[in-house]
């Protein structure tokens, strides 16, 4: 076995310890790579989700007036996206239904939770505070969605809100023949 001399000793952990930082200075590198390219995922995910909300409130808009008249609501205005603060809080309504007496505040949901219906239903509670235009009307509320979990519109209808299934190009209400919506 060669022996080894200290100096050649000193000389190996030397190069050892320069090519640990430079390993070091690389892994460092990569981190910061891997950093950058979530943040962009990240970016993307909310853009793409972003824009396929603004498409199912989109597609449910469209076809509200009519559901809501089908279901003896006669409304003739949609209003979009309504934002404001109250009480240092912010809030929003994806679409609101009007008529001269009465409103239907519709959350529109890709995929429909219990927790978004329990979220909805408390944010339903604080409308007419929140929105003084409509202190003196009835407030009716509906959950809109593509896909349901957990008997999430099951649970809506037990709640009082209008059930609406989007489906492809079109959306129906799928509340039982004998439903009576609940006034908020």
């Amino acid at each position: 076995m060669d022996s080894v001399t200290i100096e050649e000793l000193k000389g190996l952990v030397k190069e050892l310890i320069i090519s640990q930082k430079e390993t070091d200075s690389k892994f460092k590198e990569t981190d910061l790579k891997f950093q950058q390219t979530d943040k962009r995922i990240k970016e993307a995910f909310d853009l793409f989700e972003g824009h396929w909300g603004k498409l199912m409130e989109s597609l449910i808009e469209g076809d509200l007036i009519k559901l809501l008249k089908d279901k003896n609501i006669a409304v003739h205005r949609v209003s979009s996206r309504i934002h404001g603060i109250y009480d240092n809080q912010e809030y929003e309504y994806d679409l609101i239904a009007h008529n001269g007496n009465e409103i239907v505040i519709v959350e529109v949901k890709t995929t429909l939770r219990v927790k978004y219906v329990n979220k909805f239903v408390e944010d339903l509670k604080k409308a007419k505070e929140r929105m003084k235009e409509y202190e003196n009307f009835n407030i009716y509320g509906g959950v809109a969605f593509l896909r349901s979990e957990e008997e999430s519109a099951k649970y809506a209808e037990s709640m009082g809100l209008f059930v609406i299934r989007s489906t492809g190009n079109s959306a129906h209400i799928i509340n039982a023949d004998s439903f009576e919506p609940h006034i908020f």
